[in-house]
């Protein structure tokens, strides 16, 4: 192809086909420009977006303020390596801090990163106390923590590990919401305990009332760490910084990512500062972790979550989104629940929903099916009140005419 050609829908296909790897079931779409929560193709045709690149573009696409700070910071500095000091990335650090759990921040490219920053600076910790034997992670059943071996041990899902056996050891998996299972799999070797306060890609899972809290309560009595994984639910999405707020809980550990840079790749692991020291020079690292240019968009991120008022309409956007869903699920006979918190839900039904999404994105709109009979919703945190109610409309026309009553 001649460089400078505009490509169509199906060239681009093609060219995906030919050079890259097979590893993604894409749909038969290529977007090529995004606005807000708005997406556009290569034949011009425009899409709502209630995925957000699955909770990537928490402040919208092409959002005015991020495209200043990533255009202003890569005509000034894009890359000056760990070994030194970079303005942008403290400052990053310090929103980072500030709005999560207090503490210190490591730094990566991806929430698969920072799980496993987490995981080594758990057993660091414990390491630097003399527990050599203190190594085990307890996790939960439909858990996702990401694809790198250690993440991927962690997870409690597995059509995930099949072909990639063995996994890492020190992994022990107990059922979702069980208290006494929980309490059971606590043991002399348990260094921490990592989990999703709302497990995301299993279906937007909620705990049971109370879990979380006697999770904590377990944990703090035998020492033994308390890690949250809030790649998806933290940064927002749930009407609060972190979904552990919501449930009155504090971890030790928190790990981000998706939308902390709004679609630039930034993870970073938050510790309390006691926590934090067992990372000494040379412990841990990654060559493009921190890297200038995300941390100036995250700066925008993280100001613009603070910034008055901008949560408390997370929540009230989210109650007019969870109420439309209760709404439509009450005008039909397939819909088993409606369920999440803030601009995180979902409805699972009684029928596989791929097929659904799949309509969905036909009418223009772009969400997610998941855990076979569950569709999932993470539209952008600036979403408005008529992208709602349109949404809301195109789920409508899209779900099959057969569940309706």
């Amino acid at each position: 192809m001649l460089r400078g050609t505009v490509l169509g829908t199906a060239d681009i296909i093609e060219l995906t086909g030919k050079y890259q790897m097979a590893n993604y079931a894409r749909s038969p779409v290529a977007f090529v420009r995004g606005e807000g929560a708005k997406l556009f193709d290569a034949e011009g045709r425009e899409y709502l977006d209630f995925l957000g690149g699955i909770a990537v573009a928490l402040l919208g696409h092409a959002h005015p303020e991020v495209t200043r700070a990533i255009a202003g910071q890569a005509g000034t500095l894009l890359h000056a390596s760990n070994l030194f000091h970079v303005p942008v990335q403290s400052e990053a650090a310090r929103l980072i801090s500030e709005a999560t759990i207090g503490g210190k921040v490591f730094l990566c490219n991806s929430g698969t990163e920072a799980n496993e920053a987490a995981i080594k600076l758990a057993r660091k910790w414990h390491s630097d106390r003399g527990k050599e034997g203190v190594f085990e992670f307890v996790v939960l059943e439909g858990s996702f923590h990401g694809r790198t071996y250690g993440g991927l041990s962690a997870t409690g899902q597995p059509k995930f590990h099949k072909g990639f056996e063995p996994m890492l050891p020190g992994f022990v998996m107990v059922p979702y919401g069980d208290v006494r299972a929980l309490e059971g799999a606590l043991s002399d070797r348990t260094c921490a305990f990592l989990f999703e306060p709302i497990q995301g890609e299993s279906g937007v899972r909620m705990p049971p009332p109370g879990y979380l809290k006697e999770a904590e309560r377990l944990c703090r009595e035998r020492g033994i760490l308390l890690v949250a994984d809030e790649i998806q639910t933290g940064l927002g999405r749930t009407g609060a910084i972190l979904a552990c707020e919501r449930f009155g809980i504090a971890p030790d550990i928190v790990t981000l990512a998706k939308g902390l840079a709004n679609g630039l790749p930034l993870g970073a692991a938050v510790a309390r500062d006691e926590v934090a020291a067992a990372f000494g020079p040379g412990s841990h690292g990654s060559t493009f972790g921190g890297n200038p240019v995300c941390c100036a968009a995250a700066k925008v991120v993280l100001e613009t979550l603070r910034s008055p008022g901008f949560l408390k309409e997370v929540s009230r956007k989210g109650e007019i989104f969870r109420n439309g869903l209760s709404d439509l699920a009450s005008r039909r006979t397939d819909v088993r629940e409606v369920r999440g918190m803030g601009l995180m839900l979902a409805i699972e039904m009684d029928v596989e929903t791929k097929e659904i999404a799949q309509r969905a994105l036909q009418n223009g709109l772009v969400i997610n099916a998941t855990s076979g009979n569950v569709l999932r919703f993470l539209p952008p945190l600036t979403v408005d009140d008529g992208e709602i109610r349109k949404a809301l409309n195109l789920l409508w026309d899209s779900l099959p005419t057969e569940g309706r009553k």
